[in-house]
């Protein structure tokens, strides 16, 4: 990779009016700092919030040039994230969750390991990870689910959910087409598109810190990744990519 490549850091977010204005600037520090060799742009992509998130993105674009603001009306992650990769210009594409429970000094990492795969997930689960606080429910059913799609798919990689990725622009041109899911589903089908097409993941262990304050409903989100996880046993839409 050259010094000019180009990265685009895409941070979703639904009514985060008090992460946003906290951990952005940090995020854009460390960016500063530690990414110079890379053309990087930072997205905020807003999914369709109703407090003051807008507002506080659009002010913070104005105090940092290197920070964009993109608006969708409808909710979804997944969406988000789709819409936001979609229109960057980026060579490679990443995201992070705005809360920064992943620890960001292992960004540099996430991003060097695409000089030799496709894509590049953060892990909390691959030896040498280190999870910090979360409540032993989310720990037993974020295994249990780690277990039933590499039972279902005989995939490479043990984390899908981490909120810290980063794909070659290449790589998600290809993708892009067979994944549906708008929300919570999106990584899972992202990474079992890519390992099942053979694209080469990485996976990096990262230090990662529990967010007490998170909003996700997990009984509500495990049960769409459970369905999400019989469409894609049924369809396969990977057997596109090799016709």
């Amino acid at each position: 990779m050259g010094n000019n490549t180009s990265l685009t850091v895409v941070v979703p977010v639904f009514n985060e009016e008090t992460d946003l204005p906290k951990n952005l600037p940090v995020l854009v520090e460390f960016m500063r700092k530690n990414m110079g060799k890379y053309d990087w742009e930072i997205v905020v992509a807003d999914n369709a919030s109703t407090d003051k998130t807008g507002d506080i993105a659009k002010g913070l674009g104005r105090e940092y040039p290197e920070v964009k603001y993109l608006s969708l009306p409808q909710k979804g992650r997944g969406r988000a994230l789709k819409k936001a990769w979609d229109a960057s210009g980026g060579e490679l594409l990443s995201y992070m969750d705005v809360d920064l429970s992943s620890d960001i000094s292992f960004f540099p990492k996430l991003i060097s390991s695409l000089e030799d795969a496709d894509v590049s997930i953060g892990s909390r689960l691959k030896k040498g990870a280190k999870v910090i606080g979360r409540p032993p429910l989310r720990e037993v059913m974020s295994r249990g689910y780690s277990f039933l799609f590499r039972s279902l798919f005989l995939t490479s990689f043990k984390d899908a959910q981490c909120g810290f990725k980063a794909i070659r622009r290449s790589a998600w041109e290809r993708l892009s087409p067979l994944i549906s899911d708008t929300g919570w589903f999106f990584d899972s089908e992202l990474l079992i598109n890519a390992d099942k097409s053979g694209m080469k993941i990485a996976e990096v262990p990262i230090v990662w810190k529990d967010d007490p304050r998170s909003t996700v409903k997990v009984a509500k989100t495990a049960w769409g990744d459970i369905k999400g996880l019989l469409r894609l046993f049924v369809h396969r839409p990977w057997k596109k990519l090799k016709k």
